[in-house]
């Protein structure tokens, strides 16, 4: 048996899965400390099934922890940004590009250094020793705990980074070091902010893997624990300790996920109504269409992996306006305190679902508190809502034939039976947990990216390289051998470069391997 769970801004939201068959299902409220949401989730499943906790073979939960403290500037560590790059690179130095709120949060340290490759591997220069001691001297002097190291074109060689951070934790033992190598790609600048965002979650990391490790462990599970990446693969929870940043749209990505499985389409648009945001996205292969541009987290230009979804502030509970221009939805929303703001609750705030119980779409809270709704301001809603969400999936399409899509989500509700450029719309048994349940059948990945030089005599061969480079990564990251497959190879021609250089990027995925897992409690 497997147990998923999805944090969201307005609900938590868990499964107990056994193969393919959900066994329980369970939707609570938010809390501000979110672990406490995932316990009363925990208690929520027990009173649902009874189940003996010892028979949970892995926990998966997908969480908003990180993203949340970058959006809002809480929990981040006091960071340095190392560079390796000079002479090179010293027009645009760390942080040139960051919004002054978030770069005073962690203190905006950066140090440029001598290192860094040319797109062949050629080193631009070598590593200054003494320099990067005297780096590590002002960083101690500093108390910085977290150290972000990019190079240039790392990605075809992480020798360098690797070296600097070996001097560096030399003279400052403690010090957490990220690498951009193993978290961005091509792109110095935007690399080297999502490292730097990484470096200013990993103490934040530390506090919260130990905490969702108590939240199982006080409910007598001791299975291993994974978090949700943002690619809708798996982590464990000391890879999640080095790369927070992975988690930061498991959310979508969780129900993208669980859409593909409820639906069993590989193929199609996936719209998720939360409490507070609809997130749309496309499925290929069964796994949701990458970003293919820089992504903007808080203000900040980054380029890791995140899905390509897009997001508008619609869901259950946004806040609904009647306006002389006309009637608003959201984007703001009562979130986590619904059940306390809401009409139908005895609030005073009139929201989406308080639309939805005076249509007859949901039964909510007391519906005898809407009865006396306007009809036309009921009607009016659903309308908005509706024309809302067709624009977004008419912005996701590649092509203007009309596209099945799959309805997931607690809010889903709102969302009519017919959807403008929509050839079929499905709601599957269980779409208001689709994120637990992507959570909980989540696959392991692998992945590289990075610069080839490619002989046109060997291009076949260089291809095959890079796809087995993927699979013994996800094997490593703990799949199934026999159960991993490529889901995506891309080759793009870099014809800025000399000596046929191509971006090379290969994608597998597999089963996770639950009978060799070591319990947490033998760990």
């Amino acid at each position: 048996m497997h147990i998923g769970i999805d944090v969201g801004g307005t609900n938590t939201d868990a499964v107990l899965v056994e193969g393919r068959r959900v066994l329980a299902e369970c939707k609570t409220t938010t809390t501000a400390d979110v672990t406490t949401g995932i316990v009363n989730a925990l208690n929520g499943l027990q009173a649902a099934q009874n189940f003996e906790p010892a028979a949970v073979n892995a926990v998966m939960i997908g969480t908003t922890h990180f993203v949340n403290a970058v959006v809002e500037g809480r929990g981040l560590a006091q960071t340095a940004a190392v560079r390796l790059g000079l002479p090179a690179t010293k027009a645009l130095p760390p942080f040139v590009d960051w919004p002054q709120r978030l770069r005073q949060v962690i203190g905006g340290h950066s140090y440029l250094c001598h290192g860094g490759y040319e797109y062949d591997g050629r080193v631009i220069s070598p590593l200054d020793e003494d320099e990067l001691r005297g780096v590590a001297t002002d960083i101690a002097a500093k108390g910085v705990r977290s150290v972000a190291i990019s190079s240039v074109f790392s990605l075809v060689n992480g020798d360098l980074e690797r070296r600097a951070a070996e001097i560096l934790t030399a003279e400052v033992p403690d010090l957490l070091v990220s690498f951009s190598h193993e978290i961005g790609r091509l792109g110095l600048l935007e690399r080297e902010n999502a490292t730097i965002i990484n470096a200013a979650l990993r103490e934040l990391a530390e506090q919260i893997a130990d905490g969702l490790t108590e939240s199982l462990t006080a409910q007598g599970i001791d299975a291993p624990l994974y978090l949700s990446q943002n690619d809708g693969t798996l982590m464990d929870l000391e890879y999640a300790r080095c790369y927070p940043v992975a988690t930061f749209s498991s959310g979508p990505t969780n129900s993208m996920r669980g859409g593909a499985f409820l639906s069993g389409l590989d193929e199609c648009a996936v719209i998720d109504v939360g409490g507070t945001t609809t997130d749309v996205g496309m499925l290929h292969n069964g796994f949701p269409r990458e970003a293919s541009s820089e992504v903007m987290i808080s203000g900040v230009r980054t380029n890791f992996r995140m899905p390509d979804v897009l997001s508008i502030g619609l869901g259950g509970g946004s806040v609904v306006r009647e306006q002389k221009e006309g009637i608003s939805v959201g984007p703001d929303s009562v979130g986590y305190r619904l059940a306390q703001q809401s009409l139908v609750f005895g609030g005073d705030t009139l929201t989406a679902t308080d639309i939805a119980v005076a249509a007859g779409l949901a039964e909510i809270g007391d519906p005898g508190l809407v009865k006396n709704l306007d009809r036309k301001l009921v009607d009016a809603v659903l309308d908005h809502v509706c024309e809302q969400i067709a624009t977004q999936v008419d912005r996701m399409r590649t092509s203007p034939a009309p596209l099945p899509v799959v309805l997931v989500g607690g809010g889903s509700v709102l969302v009519p039976d017919e959807v403008e450029g929509v050839s079929e719309l499905i709601r599957p048994e269980h779409h208001a947990f689709a994120n637990a349940i992507g959570a909980a059948i989540a696959q392991v990945g692998g992945e590289v990216d990075r610069v080839f030089t490619i002989d046109p005599n060997r291009r076949d061969e260089v291809l095959d390289s890079a796809r087995q480079e993927a699979v013994d990564k996800a094997v490593a990251a703990g799949a199934r051998a026999d159960s991993v497959r490529i889901v995506e190879v891309e080759e793009i021609p870099l014809a800025y470069l000399p000596g046929n250089a191509s971006r090379v990027r290969a994608r597998a995925v597999g089963d996770l391997v639950l009978e060799d897992a070591p319990r947490r409690a033998r760990a």
